[in-house]
């Protein structure tokens, strides 16, 4: 319907900027920046518009511009939407603290929108958990909660707060209600890690091939899934280099660095995944996975002590920071 009305009118500004939102949705981070420069000249008042074009320039890994765009956006409309974007751009940067004093702002101005604030209270709660703060990040997910009962992704929260606890069969109990609610990828995998963790081999290896009809029915709607798919298999035995190549040339992001990096690790290919772990840090993000990664580079290149130096970073960032790989973060740190 948007690209009927798009060419009926091709300068209607709604039809430009909901067709450039949608392909944001669908991972399609070129065409959402063309689209959202093209809405950005009919309106250049217009501060969502600058919101699709940052958001689409992050994910193409161009930074600067990106951050530019976010700061122009909160020019315009400081509100919810651009104070969301100048947290993830300083949390992005390393600065923690900056980031949060951004989404204090945004959850200021969520008051009275349920759905809205709820939001930020699981962003507040991933925020605070990613950096090792788990009561705070527990209070933020049950203020999500409360905001909304039942919101699927305040369940995930408090879940990821569950399981950095030690608490996993109560992690999976909240996981489980969030992906029968809404099967999102990252709801089902993580589900199937809280099963593997607590030994429930059967009921991981369902919820990890339910991850494989869920991501071809994603393809099938245009949503592309190769970023999250590579992560996946990397993880679970299955990594491809050819596909984690597409997905960072998709997504040429310090996400898509890492991923690559990672893959390339778990295929020993050590040297050349060393290259993009360095890409993939190059901003100073507080990432412990990230750090994990790197960890495991630098093992897989004989450089045991360097290798100990990173595990012990990202345990220090957040000691729980992975179902999965924690664990092992803690033995190699040693």
């Amino acid at each position: 319907m948007l690209r009927r009305a798009l060419r009926l009118a091709p300068h209607d500004l709604i039809a430009t900027s909901g067709l450039a939102s949608l392909a944001l949705s669908r991972h399609r981070f070129g065409e959402a920046l063309a689209l959202g420069r093209r809405a950005r000249a009919l309106s250049p008042s217009t501060a969502r518009n600058y919101g699709v074009i940052g958001d689409a320039l992050v994910e193409l890994g161009r930074y600067r511009e990106a951050f530019a765009a976010f700061d122009t956006m909160a020019r315009l409309k400081p509100g919810l939407a651009a104070y969301a974007r100048i947290s993830y751009a300083r949390e992005l940067r390393g600065d923690v603290a900056g980031a949060r004093d951004a989404m204090r702002l945004a959850l200021d101005a969520a008051v009275g929108q349920r759905e809205a604030l709820a939001w930020t209270h699981v962003q507040l709660a991933k925020l605070e958990l990613g950096h090792g703060r788990r009561e705070a990040a527990a209070r933020e997910a049950r203020a999500a909660l409360r905001a909304f009962p039942g919101y699927v992704y305040g369940l995930d929260a408090l879940a990821q707060v569950e399981a950095a606890r030690g608490r996993l069969r109560a992690a999976a109990r909240l996981e489980r209600a969030a992906a029968q609610t809404i099967p999102l990828p990252q709801f089902v995998s993580f589900l199937g890690d809280l099963y593997a963790a607590t030994g429930r081999l059967r009921l991981a290896r369902d919820q990890y091939r339910l991850i494989g009809a869920i991501e071809r029915l994603l393809a099938a709607n245009g949503v592309r899934t190769d970023l999250e798919t590579a992560l996946f298999d990397a993880d679970h035995g299955r990594a491809s280099i050819a596909l984690a190549r597409r997905a960072e040339r998709m997504r040429p992001s310090i996400d898509g660095a890492d991923v690559l990096a990672w893959t390339l690790a778990r295929h020993d290919r050590c040297a050349e995944a060393l290259t993009w772990s360095r890409r993939a840090l190059r901003l100073g993000t507080q990432d412990a996975l990230k750090l994990f990664h790197r960890g495991m580079i630098e093992r897989c290149l004989a450089r045991d002590a360097e290798a100990r130096i990173w595990f012990r970073r990202a345990l220090a960032l957040n000691p729980r920071f992975s179902v999965l790989w924690a664990p092992t973060a803690r033995r190699l740190a040693r």
